[in-house]
């Protein structure tokens, strides 16, 4: 799979700089482009990339932020996707002194992708801001609506944490409210990875206000249950209990799994779940210590399955691949196999894991 940053590739700009020259006759087309696509393009990373543009279209566009936005306002529906976060950086950057008319660029900018980036250090500096996002809930346009909820999340991968709604959600789950019925899934998502986020750092108040939403509506079900996955995955009781996820009267039984294996090869594994009482709802999964430099462990859970089934045995097969990732580093040693079920832990198996460099 082709790197998001190659998104930000020579015909990308060139077309940028080709659809700003159309709208503003002075631009220096070629510099603008020349300033960017040079020996150190490919050693940047994405928002490397995004940034470099940002700063470019600053040296290249008047020195007069409104006129620029009315600039970028003209050509910016001729791009969409993850090229076109450069509309909302170049707000996050030029812009955060400029509070209204910044804030009306990123409700224009995020219908083509998302301003949930750029919104940020506004955030920050206006808390005022909080109540402008709780009347875009109320928008026509699904994008815009989103953008209240994703741009408020506490924890939002690769955006800046926004410290103050970790410390007090209160005015986010305001947001939140408004938005947790709404007829847009992508929308509905976004308000669950809000949540799950503030669960990390407020797991009461969370779980008090799934169980004010669970069982009200499909759409609130779906939303807790999707909010659910960091407590879920920690086996925290309240919520497997909320739905419904038993492990009286289980056992796990006959746990096969591989000894050893290498680097880039599949840990395969067995094992059957067995109850006294007919199995109902189940959640299966499998936790995994991985052996650190320092030779302590680190762990991660995996779901299998969450199934509702009529038996009291379950056979379960599974494989788990080691193959090498970005966003963790392995180590040759033993590492360890635990079987969850419901929330419970039940048997473990240790395994060589070897050839990792």
């Amino acid at each position: 799979m082709e790197p998001f940053k190659n998104i930000y590739n020579k015909n990308e700009i060139t077309k940028l700089a080709k659809e700003i020259e159309l709208v503003y006759k002075p631009f220096f087309k070629d510099e603008f482009i020349d300033s960017l696509i040079n020996e150190q393009w490919e050693k940047k990373e994405l928002k490397q990339r995004i940034r470099a543009i940002t700063l470019s279209l600053g040296v290249f566009l008047p020195n007069d932020y409104k006129k620029v936005l009315e600039i970028l306002s003209l050509v910016q529906d001729k791009f969409s996707g993850l090229f076109h976060l450069i509309f909302p950086d170049f707000v996050e950057v030029y812009g955060i002194e400029e509070y209204e008319v910044s804030i009306e660029a990123l409700k224009l900018f995020t219908q083509n992708s998302s301003s949930e980036f750029a919104i940020r250090p506004f955030l920050v500096k206006y808390p005022q801001l909080i109540e402008t996002l709780k009347e875009w809930t109320k928008d026509q346009n699904e994008h815009i609506r989103r953008l209240a909820s994703e741009g408020s999340r506490s924890r939002l991968p690769w955006g800046m944490a926004l410290q103050k709604y970790k410390k007090d959600p209160s005015k986010v789950l305001e947001v939140l409210e408004l938005l947790k019925n709404d007829k847009s899934e992508y929308v509905r998502k976004s308000v669950a990875n809000n949540l799950n986020d503030i669960s990390k750092d407020n797991p009461t108040l969370v779980k008090e206000l799934f169980k004010k939403w669970y069982g009200k509506s499909k759409n609130t079900n779906w939303v807790v249950k999707h909010a659910s996955r960091t407590l879920l995955k920690t086996g925290d009781k309240e919520v497997l209990e909320l739905f419904g996820y038993d492990a009286k009267g289980i056992e796990v039984v006959d746990l096969i799994a591989d000894d050893e294996l290498d680097m880039e090869e599949y840990l395969n594994f067995s094992f059957n779940i067995k109850s006294k009482n007919i199995l109902e709802k189940l959640r299966i999964e499998y936790k995994l210590g991985f052996v650190r430099q320092n030779k302590k462990m680190n762990y991660k859970v995996f779901k299998i399955s969450e199934k509702v089934v009529k038996t009291d045995e379950l056979f379960v097969e599974k494989s788990h691949h080691f193959k090498y990732v970005t966003t963790r580093k392995y180590y040759d040693g033993i590492h360890t196999l635990t079987i969850i079920v419901n929330g419970k832990e039940f048997l473990s198996k240790e395994f060589t894991l070897k050839n990792c460099n």
